[in-house]
């Protein structure tokens, strides 16, 4: 069916195709059918008493944790070093990297080219579980926007602040003119965010300060929680001064100020650890919160599970055909059935604005 009518059927952004592009379509018709063959009269459904040494058909948690980890990455396991290394040269290398990271003046293609050689050692290290504090300890420039970018970009085949900065410019405009002008007639609630957003933006205008509103504005829209993305300190908060049990476990965004609107500085916090203490661009910051979940083996959490999908899949350019990355889930789609709904809701306003 959208094969032969793609550009009525098709799960389409701004030309790029959304997991196979029929998602949408299979979460209709499969709601149909369901809808159609449900029994009025309620069931009890007895559950199975299992024992220790029952067989049961859920996937064991190693398998489900290693389906989650290399979800949409196309190198996470690295087997063999590469040809011109050893295990001596990959040590000195990390080393030199080390020493680099105190100098104000390291030479940046020299960054790149070092993290990009040791690819092999630091996918090693995480898959093996070590710990992030001892990951930032031993590789200060991963947790870096130069360092990121490298690895992830080994680990994904995409450009980290690259894809996301063209995905902004490309459909930004488009999708904050859907949240600013459809979803208040559609939610009372959604609404009342939106005018308490405006006027804690005020007269701010620019790029960035788009972008600060578009994913504020997600958030509400998903039902996501704002606290499990964002910590909010003193604008003069220092690293070593932030309360790490305000923190999460997964990567957040330290705001240093009031609101992300009011704030020039932000920093970058993985397992309640802040791995970076300046970061001046509030777009870094997102890319460098949203690349640790795939750097570091970080599942999504459930409080985040919609905002992060969607921008995985619509500005970061990851579309697994099948996986899921979240920590637990109920759906049967491969595609967040909520992701989808905005998705579709977009491509009919982009319809119809045509």
């Amino acid at each position: 069916m959208v094969g032969k009518y793609p550009q009525s059927l098709q799960d389409v952004i701004e030309g790029d195709i959304i997991g196979p592009g029929y998602h949408s379509l299979a979460k209709q018709l499969q709601n149909r059918i369901e809808n159609v063959k449900r029994n009025m009269t309620p069931k009890i459904i007895k559950r199975r008493h299992l024992t220790a040494d029952s067989d049961t058909d859920e996937i064991p948690p190693e398998k489900r944790a290693a389906v989650q980890d290399t979800y949409g990455c196309i190198n996470w396991h690295v087997k063999f070093l590469p040809l011109e290394e050893t295990s001596e040269t990959q040590q000195e290398k990390k080393e030199k990297l080390k020493v680099m990271a105190h100098k104000p003046d390291a030479n940046p293609q020299e960054v790149k080219d070092l993290m990009k050689a040791t690819y092999y050692t630091q996918r090693k290290q995480v898959n093996l579980g070590e710990h992030v504090k001892q990951l930032f300890d031993e590789w200060p420039f991963w947790f870096e926007e130069l360092g990121m970018a490298v690895h992830f970009k080994q680990l994904t085949g995409i450009d980290l602040i690259d894809t996301f900065s063209r995905n902004v410019d490309l459909k930004g405009k488009r999708l904050l003119n859907y949240l600013n002008t459809v979803c208040p007639t559609k939610s009372k609630r959604f609404l009342q965010a939106l005018t308490k957003l405006k006027m804690v933006r005020g007269e701010a205008i620019g790029c960035s300060e788009d972008l600060k509103e578009m994913i504020l504005l997600l958030l509400c829209y998903f039902d996501d929680q704002e606290n499990a993305m964002f910590c909010y300190v003193e604008e003069t908060c220092l690293g070593q001064e932030v309360d790490v049990d305000q923190l999460q476990l997964t990567p957040t965004i330290v705001v240093c100020g009031r609101s992300c609107f009011s704030s020039e500085r932000y920093m970058l916090s993985v397992d309640k650890q802040i791995v970076n203490d300046n970061i001046s661009s509030f777009m870094t910051a997102v890319c460098l919160m949203f690349g640790s979940y795939y750097c570091f083996n970080i599942h999504y959490p459930a409080e985040l599970a919609s905002i992060l999908e969607f921008l995985q899949r619509c500005f970061f350019s990851i579309n697994p055909e099948k996986g899921t990355k979240v920590v637990k889930t109920s759906s049967r789609l491969p595609v967040n059935p909520r992701v989808l709904t905005l998705i579709q809701d977009l491509s009919d306003h982009e319809w119809c604005n045509a």
